[in-house]
């Protein structure tokens, strides 16, 4: 059970985070959202602050929250308790483990310097001939929503195999018969005791010659 609420955790926190980059992708700023002023030797690009701002940083805060519930969930490699796996699922659960920290850095950064320039803000440049207003490039935040994808999905393979060992310990409780079969033991044969009033008739005469 617990098996199965840890992967809808990071499935729902996967589409959310997925979902709301997309959206940045299509509200970030346009190029000809961007106004550009000249003051003598001036140039500005002043930005207008757009909900991709909002919304990459959100995305950005759902993928750290499904990363850390994976890893926590999953429990370190080196100082794991419990059953171990199998060597082809440990080997499998590892390569997970590095890959998929490796694309949540990437989805992360992306994220971040996505919603910064979405942010509204005032950029000068001190030569009004060649200036460079910069604005984030298609496909940034559809990029960071793939990768964070992949890096939840790696997620949910690697703590499903951490989680999966099998263990090849025999069982050594002691199965009651239930009269299904039939119970092997040593026979219990009880000691004659004789009863200590009777008297064998021999000995009674021998007694009353005496």
């Amino acid at each position: 059970m617990s098996k199965v609420v840890m992967c809808v955790v990071l499935s729902l926190l996967g589409l959310v985070t997925a979902l709301t980059a997309f959206t940045a992708e299509f509200n970030k700023v346009k190029e000809y959202e961007v106004s550009v002023t000249t003051s003598g030797s001036l140039t500005r690009c002043s930005y207008p602050r757009s909900i991709a701002y909002t919304l990459g940083l959100n995305s950005a805060v759902f993928l750290v929250m499904a990363q850390i519930i994976a890893s926590v969930g999953s429990g370190c490699f080196c100082c794991r308790k419990g059953p171990t796996p199998s060597r082809s699922k440990w080997i499998i659960s590892l390569t997970c483990f590095i890959v998929s920290w490796f694309t949540f850095t990437i989805a992360l950064l992306l994220l971040l310097s996505g919603a910064v320039l979405n942010d509204g803000r005032t950029e000068e440049s001190a030569s009004p001939d060649t200036y460079f207003c910069y604005i984030v490039r298609t496909g940034v935040f559809s990029t960071a929503a793939v990768l964070s994808i992949v890096t939840i999905a790696l997620g949910i393979v690697y703590y499903l195999c951490l989680n999966s060992s099998n263990q090849n310990v025999g069982d050594t409780r002691t199965v009651p018969n239930q009269g299904g079969g039939i119970a092997m033991g040593q026979p219990q044969i009880p000691e004659r005791v004789e009863d200590p009033d009777f008297i064998h008739k021999d000995d009674y005469m021998r007694r009353q010659i005496a």
